[in-house]
């Protein structure tokens, strides 16, 4: 009897971290948000886009009114951007870690709220939501 209570209460714990784990990730690393979030965003909070993609993949496609930059480039090149720095700025990237990195540097640059879009361009065309070209 007493056997099946601590596998029963290692079976509540292991759930348990295991649901967490997700909302852990996103308080340490800053999360991203959904292509719908996003659309709240830019229509509610005049939230900014920043793609961070290569050229050639933003010319293929991007969010409406995204700006792009290299990432390499995001220190030195953000303030020919001229963004506001009060109003949220969502990021579209390739890889989560680019967007991570760049998360730091910006708020480190002044930009308050910024969010990586989750699962980026790929995501917002699943969504049934319209891209830019060229």
């Amino acid at each position: 009897m007493q056997i099946e209570n601590i596998a029963l209460l290692a079976l509540v714990l292991v759930t348990g971290v295991a649901l967490f784990l997700p909302t852990l990730s996103t308080l340490i690393m800053g999360g991203g948000i959904s292509p719908t979030e996003a659309t709240t965003w830019i229509n509610r909070k005049k939230a900014q886009i920043l793609d961070l993609r290569a050229e050639a993949d933003f010319r293929e496609g991007h969010v409406p009114n995204a700006k792009r930059i290299a990432s390499d480039q995001l220190t030195s090149g953000i303030d020919k951007l001229k963004l506001d720095r009060k109003l949220p700025l969502i990021l579209v990237c390739q890889n989560n870690g680019v967007a991570r990195n760049a998360i730091k540097q910006l708020q480190t640059a002044g930009f308050t709220e910024v969010k990586n879009l989750d699962g980026g361009v790929q995501a917002w065309k699943t969504a049934g939501l319209p891209l830019a070209k060229g």
